[in-house]
């Protein structure tokens, strides 16, 4: 059936279309014909009437008489022409301008009172219409009226009426010749359509002898090839496209034979590979699982190494976010620890400058803190489910889809913080990855406790355990630093030396306690007001010692009236035990090189001047001046205790220290 409708295709795709041409063709050329006819018989009949109108004038009036009857016999002979001759001439009279036929080629009409007369006679000098019937002889055609009368005809007929002696009135058979024409049209569109048959018979003959019946015979050989028949061969009877396409049918069939062969021998060989690779899947299978495990002892050596070769806890962080998302491949990484506040927050995050360093969450709260609070691992399958909390906090930013692990960071039952990793895909963690994951956040909980505990130590050997500032050894290594920083860049360096007026009658009529808030409550106040490049350090007992650097004595003089002025004017509950009411303090000021070039020396200068704002009557800021240190009564530092020793001040300059 389908090699059938290939010969129908091509029998309604060319055949029909052709014939429906022709059909139009021959219809618009009879169209264009029958006008063509129509024109040429007016214009006809138009000359007729006009050649019948002027055998009125071709005879000279030399004598009337004799000139009309030469005039009217010419019409006569005009009018009553040969049917022959004018076959296609159905009417053709001259009708006076009473109305009376004068002439016509129907011999019975003459004398007779033409019933149309009126509208002819009214007709204007040559009128051409087309006639649907005759009104007296029923004849139906062209019709030409033209007007007799004029000078031509002045010589016959005189008066007043030689204007218009008549008119002519001829009518043609148009109907009669047009019918002709399309008989003549409808023979050939008869020829054509005979033309179209015979080809149409022949073109379906040759498409199935030259083309259905070898394409039928080719597909079914392709049909038995498709049955598995590949020894199936197309017959071969032409040298056309048609035999040249079964020729290379039997080709492929060749071909596919042989590949039919070599797949039988390579799924022969396919099975026995198929073996030896499962085996050796096997033992891949196993190497993997041993490189894992190598890896993952591996990471964990690095990674325990890395964490216990320091112990500054910055730098520990740092690594820790460094070394795990490398060695463990995890794009997305964060390390939280526990806060003054108790809250978990983020200290260190991988990649660097996304905005999550500095956030934080309760215990209890998202995956990390449920972890922190349950101190076992917690895994999310998609974080774009659960981070509506997330985007809500500042610096959040948006997330994609992951899978996210918290794993909390335990050391002797106390929490320390929170790992989180986080994966772009949302498969998730598989139980040993969990496990080895919380292997690392054990080791990095061990690092992070042995840091804390080197932190806490150092902020002991350097911090003053009650006010919270530098104590003596961290002051004069910082003061060491800052005097080798001002000679090197040629800047000066002001000491301010501090005491608390009255301390010991304070610390006797109140307690130790309450010298231990005044004390508290004075390095507050002081802290408030300097600067963070400026150091604030207890030198012992009630005294402190302000270090200013890149600041002159005259500056430094009025940065010590401010301290002066704020501490008097701070409110404080043990005031009342002072003599004033009030808390005081009196200063020391002294200034690198303006009063000394060397640390002692300065330290000296500054105490000095502070015992005269003692002897001064307390509550002052004085600048160092020089002699200041002759003055007996206090005693002073040790570069003032080594002078002593060797007789360089007088004895009784190292009296009892006194508030």
């Amino acid at each position: 059936m389908a090699l059938n409708s290939v010969g129908k295709k091509l029998f309604w795709g060319i055949a029909v279309p052709a014939l429906a041409v022709a059909v139009a063709g021959v219809g618009v050329y009879w169209r264009k014909a029958d006008l063509a006819v129509r024109d040429a018989m007016r214009e006809e009949a138009s000359a007729l009437a006009e050649l019948v109108s002027i055998t009125f004038t071709l005879t000279e009036h030399k004598n009337p008489e004799t000139a009309i009857r030469g005039v009217h016999r010419a019409v006569q002979e005009a009018v009553r022409a040969d049917a022959r001759k004018l076959r296609y001439v159905k009417d053709l009279r001259i009708i006076d301008r009473h109305g009376v036929v004068r002439w016509s080629r129907r011999v019975e009409e003459e004398g007779k009172l033409h019933p149309g007369a009126a509208r002819l006679l009214a007709m204007g000098p040559e009128t051409v219409s087309t006639l649907e019937a005759d009104s007296w002889t029923g004849t139906a055609g062209t019709e030409v009226v033209r007007r007799l009368g004029g000078m031509a005809c002045a010589g016959c007929h005189m008066g007043e009426t030689t204007m218009k002696v008549g008119v002519l009135q001829l009518t043609i058979d148009e109907p009669a010749l047009r019918q002709n024409v399309m008989s003549v049209f409808l023979d050939a569109l008869a020829g054509v359509l005979l033309l179209s048959a015979a080809l149409a018979g022949a073109t379906a003959l040759s498409l199935r002898f030259f083309l259905t019946r070898p394409l039928g015979r080719l597909a079914d050989a392709m049909r038995r090839a498709e049955e598995g028949d590949f020894l199936a061969r197309a017959e071969v009877h032409s040298r056309d496209e048609l035999g040249a396409l079964a020729e290379a049918f039997n080709r492929m069939l060749a071909r596919l034979t042989s590949m039919k062969a070599e797949e039988i021998d390579t799924h022969r060989d396919l099975a026995l590979a198929h073996e030896q690779l499962s085996l050796k899947k096997a033992l891949e299978e196993s190497n993997t699982k041993l490189e894992g495990r190598l890896t993952e002892l591996g990471t964990l050596y690095d990674v325990a190494r890395s964490l216990t070769s320091t112990l500054e806890l910055p730098e520990l962080l740092s690594r820790i976010t460094t070394i795990v998302p490398e060695r463990l491949r995890i794009p997305k990484f964060s390390i939280m620890l526990v806060n003054s506040e108790g809250r978990l927050e983020v200290k260190s995050a991988h990649p660097k400058g996304k905005g999550t360093e500095g956030i934080t969450f309760a215990i209890g709260e998202g995956a990390c803190g449920r972890a922190a609070e349950s101190h076992k691992p917690v895994q999310i399958a998609d974080v774009a489910v659960e981070t509506a909390e997330f985007k809500t906090r500042p610096g959040a930013g948006p997330r994609g889809k992951g899978a996210l692990l918290s794993v909390p960071m335990v050391h002797g039952g106390a929490l320390l913080g929170v790992l989180n990793f986080e994966r772009p895909d949302t498969v998730g963690f598989d139980r040993e990855e969990v496990d080895f994951l919380t292997t690392v956040a054990d080791q990095a909980a061990m690092a992070v406790k042995n840091a804390q505990l080197h932190q806490t130590t150092v902020e002991l050997s350097l911090t003053d355990p009650l006010t919270g500032v530098p104590n003596r050894r961290h002051l004069f290594s910082r003061l060491e630093l800052e005097i080798a920083r001002a000679n090197r860049f040629g800047t000066q360096l002001s000491m301010l030396m501090v005491d608390i007026d009255h301390f010991k009658r304070l610390n006797d009529a109140a307690g130790h306690r309450a010298g231990d808030a005044v004390l508290r409550e004075v390095c507050a106040v002081l802290k408030q007001m300097v600067r963070k490049v400026d150091t604030l350090a207890r030198y012992g007992g009630e005294e402190f010692v302000l270090i200013l650097p890149q600041v002159t004595k005259a500056e430094a003089l009025e940065v010590a009236e401010k301290l002066r002025r704020a501490v008097e004017e701070a409110p404080n509950e043990h005031a009342r035990f002072q003599p004033e009411g009030k808390i005081t303090i009196s200063l020391g000021v002294a200034n690198l090189p303006v009063d000394a070039v060397e640390q002692d020396r300065l330290v000296d200068c500054a105490d000095s001047a502070l015992y005269a704002s003692k002897r001064a009557g307390r509550n002052k800021a004085t600048g160092y001046a020089a002699g200041m240190e002759l003055h007996p009564g206090r005693e002073r530092g040790p570069h003032a205790q080594k002078r002593v020793k060797t007789g360089e001040l007088p004895q009784a300059a190292s009296g009892p220290k006194s508030g």
